[in-house]
């Protein structure tokens, strides 16, 4: 594959306020679909995602926890690494704004547009929305509230810096105007235009006061920078960027600028701060800023608070990764909001991936099996028909790339799945269980076999991007090396006289829709709440001998032990009369929770707690496999 050169694709970060669910995931799904076709086509390409930490609805849900703020972003940032990791997506750095190199660059940015006059103090008085963290004039409240997201404001008023904006509005407006494509799709493009720049920018509030848990502003501690500023130079921080080198690092010379894949909520701070920070620093701008839609249920949007969130990792458990990337990939339109149920996956995986595809492939492998014990051979016996599929095939390619250079990546899927239809149209026209009847037909029957599971590796090769498992399935029932691009230049690359996988199970199953919904109605068991390793920390476990022990006097499923501890004595009682005998467990080791407070049973102090194993019929007390010394800790 020929090399074209460094392409860097950033997603935006998820705030680590809560879990992500699938409207969140599907950025990062279009994202890592977008990354692989780059590099498929031979780019060097740097995707890079990661978490915003910063701001004060983190630190009021890390109170609310009970936990600092820090720990509740390694928990949550671990959250979303995970489903990230889930959902099978290829980034090469996830960044979190915690990182003490991301931090120690923002102050520095803070400070030098702070030098050059950029950035002064003053003091805000506006309508404050805590989730958003936005300040907003009287007349952009709608009805009273938050016009970005339609929760209520309080007012607010405290010392900040800002940012001059107007300075450099009109460079702004003139490079959007000369530069059609850097903001997509279009209709972002004039959103911000006329509802934003036109009308005039205030000037922006980059520095807060009232909450501690941010990036302080070095020469002004009591300060915490502004969660955009802090946020959006995310982007160039992990490339080394440093706004006091004269020389910029070549990490940074190589891939800056890139391409920026975000929800069109946040647009605007996208396509007119980031823009203006990096005028102001005499940087280029990104190359394209593309406003993906929403992913709704129904016509609404997904809320906890409405009930009506779905999570990537339900869908998983329910379809497999690659059923819920095709399905986010395929039914997102370019710039309209899509919708997302249970019922239209099921719909979805079962005409499409289950019929369309996982058919195909598995009867073609199954007639290749049966017709020629799987042995690939091109006689090439050539009918008309045959040629409609071979231009098909070869024109796919340039199709698809077509599509993705514009984002348009459910079109991208549609030409593949066209391969598909075509495909399998062709086996309703050649009719290989009729041509397997005649022997005199047995090198055309080859051909055609040859014909369809070269056409499946064209279409097994393009799908790498989006459905990546796949795609290796595919090529692997092939026992085929010919994956890469440069492979579909020309039909006819399927190396033959060699066999095809024996036995193929089904890519994707049909699934019953009644069937699944009885069910996931049916109750789950309830999972048993999690702990994390402080709170195991807090139990302090240790090895004991039992030295003596006796029958309770006025309770018969009681046993009272005396347990030698290595420092100490303790006197412990135990429900375990019914399993074991007093002189069976005498000179026994066992494992004691040795800080539990003192307790009378039936009128005796218990001062622990023996271990055990049981279920409805046996219990068995816990040990260690070898002798060791009363008192050693168990961690």
């Amino acid at each position: 594959m020929e090399k074209k050169g460094p392409y860097y694709l950033t997603t935006a970060i998820a705030y680590t306020s809560g879990r992500p669910h699938i409207g969140n995931t599907y950025e990062i799904i279009l994202s890592d679909a977008i990354a692989r076709y780059k590099r498929a086509e031979g780019y060097d390409v740097y995707f890079q995602t990661g978490t915003d930490e910063h701001g004060i609805k983190i630190e009021q849900k890390a109170k609310e926890a009970g936990i600092s703020p820090q720990e509740f972003v390694d928990q949550v940032a671990g959250q979303i690494k995970s489903n990230w990791d889930l959902m099978n997506v290829s980034y090469d750095y996830f960044v979190r704004t915690t990182n003490k190199d991301h931090e120690k660059i923002v102050q520095k940015v803070f400070k030098k547009l702070y030098e050059q006059g950029d950035i002064y103090k003053g003091e805000y008085e506006g309508w404050y929305c805590t989730p958003c963290e936005s300040f907003w004039t009287e007349s952009q409240l709608v009805d009273g509230c938050c016009p970005d997201c339609g929760r209520k404001v309080e007012k607010a008023k405290e010392e900040a810096y800002f940012f001059n904006m107007q300075k450099y509005a009109p460079r702004l407006i003139k490079y959007i105007e000369e530069h059609p494509d850097f903001i997509q799709p279009e209709s972002r493009r004039n959103e911000m235009l006329n509802n934003f720049l036109r009308p005039g920018l205030q000037d922006l509030c980059v520095s807060r006061t009232s909450f501690t848990w941010g990036i302080p502003v070095d020469f002004d501690p009591k300060h915490v920078i502004y969660v955009w500023i802090d946020a959006l130079f995310n982007y160039i921080t992990t490339l080394g960027y440093d706004p006091y080198l004269k020389e910029q690092p070549e990490k940074f010379k190589k891939f800056w600028p890139g391409t920026h894949i975000i929800g069109k909520d946040i647009l605007r701070f996208h396509t007119i701060y980031w823009p203006i920070f990096l005028m102001a620093l005499d940087l280029p701008l990104p190359k394209k800023v593309f406003g993906h839609p929403w992913l709704l249920i129904g016509d609404d949007k997904m809320s906890k608070s409405k009930g009506n969130v779905i999570y990537a990792e339900d869908l998983v458990d329910a379809f497999g990764v690659d059923a819920v990337r095709y399905y986010c990939l395929h039914e997102m339109p370019f710039a309209q909001d899509g919708t997302i149920t249970w019922p239209l996956i099921i719909e979805r995986i079962n005409s499409d991936l289950a019929n369309i595809l996982g058919n195909l492939v598995s009867r073609s492998i199954a007639m290749s099996n049966k017709y020629f014990d799987g042995q690939i051979t091109n006689p090439g016996v050539s009918e008309p028909v045959d040629q409609e599929l071979i231009d098909l095939a070869e024109s796919t390619l340039a199709k698809v790339t077509e599509k993705m250079d514009d984002f348009h990546v459910g079109d991208a899927l549609d030409e593949i799945f066209t391969l598909l239809r075509r495909t399998n149209k062709y086996i309703d026209q050649t009719e290989p269980w009729v041509l397997a009847k005649d022997p005199e037909k047995k090198d055309r029957l080859a051909t055609v076999l040859y014909n369809l599971l070269e056409s499946i590796r064209f279409s097994g090769v393009l799908l790498s991007s989006f459905l990546p498992e796949t795609s290796e399935k595919i090529l692997d029932a092939l026992q085929t090396q010919q994956r890469d691009f440069d492979s579909l230049a020309k039909f006819g690359q399927l190396e033959t006289n060699h066999a095809v996988i024996k036995k193929m199970q089904p890519l994707f199953a049909r699934i019953d829709e009644k069937k699944f919904f009885a069910q996931k109605a049916k109750p789950k068991k309830a999972e048993e709440p999690k702990i994390d390793v402080d709170d195991f920390a807090k139990v302090e476990l240790k090895v004991g001998t039992i030295v003596s022990c006796e029958k309770h006097p006025k309770a018969d499923r009681l046993l009272v032990e005396q347990i030698d501890l290595g420092d100490e004595t303790r006197q412990i009682v135990s429900g375990i009369a019914k399993y074991y005998q007093p002189e069976d467990l005498v000179g026994k080791q066992v494992v004691v929770v040795t800080n539990l407070k003192p307790v009378k049973l039936r009128g005796v102090e218990s001062n622990g707690m023996i271990l055990c194993a049981a279920d409805k019929k046996h219990l068995s007390i816990v040990s260690v496999d070898q002798p060791m010394p009363n008192g050693t800790k168990i961690s």
